[in-house]
């Protein structure tokens, strides 16, 4: 298990490297131009867990987000919340939803947001369907493209 410190400084090293001008995929971490997306935590899968185990699971992953965004909010104020179902819906009438947000609104429903330095931190918990893991994820991306 991976701890706040952990996810603090994977945090701290996405915040400030550069975005890439193509899509690139290294261990946990995804980018692109003008963001990057990091699994913090990634559980089991749950193709034959039984509904106590998917929640005790999704109750670790929620108080996992809730000590993290504790932290964040300490560092850098109260976050806005952003709801992705608007992002979900354009994409799945084939309108365009800029990146990360294309990728994220199929399995996290909503970020917490902060604003910091120009970029943009969210962090969410999300899940591609019942029997796939959750993951604790952080997005960051250039200012202006949410």
């Amino acid at each position: 298990m991976t701890s706040t410190a952990d996810h603090l400084t994977t945090i701290d090293q996405l915040c400030v490297r550069d975005f890439p001008a193509q899509r690139t995929a290294d261990g946990r971490v995804e980018s692109g131009p003008g963001f990057h997306v990091a699994g913090l935590r990634v559980s089991e899968d749950f193709w034959d867990a039984d509904l106590s185990r998917v929640e005790e699971v999704l109750e670790e992953f929620e108080a996992e987000l809730g000590a993290l965004g504790q932290v964040l909010t300490l560092r850098w104020g109260v976050p806005d919340i952003l709801d992705l179902t608007d992002s979900l819906e354009r994409s799945a009438m084939g309108e365009p939803v800029p990146p990360p947000l294309d990728t994220l609104c199929g399995y996290v429903p909503e970020l917490r947001v902060w604003r910091v330095d120009g970029r943009w931190v969210g962090l969410g918990i999300g899940q591609g369907d019942r029997e796939l893991p959750f993951q604790l994820l952080v997005a960051i991306g250039e200012e202006g493209t949410i």
